[in-house]
């Protein structure tokens, strides 16, 4: 057996090496800028220069913190014009900005010196001051005006790439410089209209059909993957230790890495569906070969309808029932209408069975609405199962050997009929890291269900792709426990 496991965990291998690319390519190719969500706006007020600077400081950090200074793979296709360093851009839009003038161009060169003639002239504002010793007898209020305007429309222009729009900033900004204290900015603004139609004057556009392929050792999935430090031990890592070590990257909301959201939300869904399985299991199976022993009696077919119609109730709409009728100070405020525990806490010394005891009136509504249709499902799975193998031959056989008919559903039939049990089985590990999305939104449980629910209403795709990986990779650990119990059950089975 030991040696099936083994071979069994090393055709995982692609598996997962399959569900890493697909959640990486998801991440890397989902809308927004991280880095953009990550920065904390500056300050209202002060100078423009100081708030900039601030600003760049934190994209910068994060930038890097978030391996996005990196390429992303390991291999990329590009052309001979465009730059393989193009990814150190902090800036998304002066990015694609970038990218769409070397498309249209060509010339890098001439494309780089524009850009860098951009990013001096947008910089120069910080050594205007806006004060009476600058106004020249103007308004100051008005002079503040006109440098806001000339900063944003300096900035703008990083990440445009329309020759209309470009040559209409150019007219405007010569228009606003008009005003005697734009005297240095009236430099800047030469230099770079220069350089952009000298730019737009030497283009090769032909480089852009010369195919290059640019190789990356150290790449964003690398990283990813492996952390920042090194790739096998993780000695050296500074922001993240890899996925390999349990390390998802940062919650865009919150801040925090992964690993440590997930070790607080991951209880509460693995106990409910822990506790879900068990109870449905220890009710469906025995009503499963009770309802299949007496085939077409009256407990048959009233366990049939009855089952079939909670089966029917979708569980949102159970759960909204129970909190209506058994949470509700208007009908029976029996139990708690939402979390796991009473909303003042427990007590610094309160001991284990003591913290239950107060938790126990929270969970019952909770686990009925898991487990009501596990039993429907499980228990009609055992009864057609149970049905199959008591009409073969082995099991007459048994009976004509006068077997008690004890003795033949649970020592001869019962084994075999446990296989599409078992199958079901294998859904447990990953509804563990999943929970149940619905019934923990609804009863306000801090489980991963409701942690999904909120990555995707935030957007926050790295605690969506940390959701989706584990469950991947929990699901071929199902696969490989539901092997190993068919051979437990049915001894024909051969590794």
């Amino acid at each position: 057996m030991l040696k099936y496991i083994l071979r069994r965990i090393i055709i995982f291998i692609p598996t997962l090496v399959a569900i890493t690319l697909l959640g990486f390519a998801i991440m890397v190719s989902a809308p927004g800028d991280p880095v953009e969500r990550m920065v904390v706006a500056a300050q209202s007020g002060g100078e423009i220069g100081s708030q900039t600077a601030n600003q760049v400081e934190q994209k910068i950090y994060w930038n890097k913190k978030l391996g996005l200074d990196l390429p992303i793979f390991y291999l990329s296709l590009s052309t001979q014009a465009h730059s393989d360093t193009l990814y150190r851009m902090y800036d998304r839009n002066e990015q694609t900005a970038l990218d769409r003038l070397t498309g249209q161009y060509g010339n890098w060169d001439r494309i780089s010196a524009y850009f860098h003639s951009l990013d001096r002239w947008n910089q120069a504002h910080s050594a205007l001051r806006a004060d009476s010793s600058t106004a020249m007898g103007l308004s100051i209020d008005r002079m503040k005006e006109d440098i806001n305007e000339s900063f944003f429309e300096t900035s703008s222009l990083k990440s445009t790439y329309s020759q209309a729009v470009i040559e209409a900033k150019f007219a405007k900004l010569a228009e606003l410089y008009s005003a005697p204290y734009f005297g240095s900015l009236r430099e800047r603004l030469a230099e770079s209209k220069g350089l952009y139609e000298e730019m737009a004057a030497s283009a090769t556009p032909w480089k852009t059909y010369i195919p290059a392929l640019n190789i990356y050792p150290n790449n964003q999935y690398h990283r990813w993957v492996f952390g920042d430090g090194h790739w096998l031990t993780g000695q050296g890592a500074t922001f993240t230790k890899g996925l390999i070590r349990g390390d998802f990257g940062t919650s865009y909301v919150t801040k925090e890495p992964i690993h440590k959201v997930i070790s607080l939300k991951v209880f509460w869904s693995f106990f409910f569906t822990v506790i879900a399985v068990f109870l449905g299991y220890m009710v469906s199976i025995p009503l499963g070969i009770h309802a299949a022993a007496n085939k077409d009696s009256r407990f048959d077919r009233v366990s049939t309808v009855a089952l079939f119609i909670l089966y029917s109730m979708p569980n949102f709409f159970v759960a909204t029932l129970l909190m209506m009728y058994f949470a509700n100070p208007d009908m029976l405020a029996w139990f708690p209408a939402s979390g796991v525990e009473p909303l003042r806490g427990f007590a610094a010394d309160a001991g284990f069975f003591e913290k239950w005891s107060g938790r126990l009136p929270h969970l019952i509504l909770p686990i009925i609405a898991y487990t009501y249709s596990t039993f429907a499902f499980l228990s009609r799975i055992m009864r057609s199962s149970m049905l199959e193998i008591v009409g073969q031959d082995y099991i007459r056989t048994a009976r004509a050997k006068g077997l008690s008919e004890r003795v033949v559903i649970y020592k001869h039939a019962l084994r075999n009929a446990l296989l599409p049990i078992i199958t079901v089985f294998a859904n447990i590990f990953p509804a563990a890291i999943g929970g149940s999305v619905i019934l923990e939104v609804i009863f306000t449980i801090p489980g991963m269900g409701n942690e999904a629910f909120s990555a995707i209403v935030n957007q926050n795709y790295p605690m969506i792709i940390a959701v989706m990986t584990i469950s991947g990779a929990l699901t071929l650990v199902g696969y490989l426990v539901s092997d190993v119990l068919y051979a437990t059950a049915d001894p024909r089975i051969k590794y």
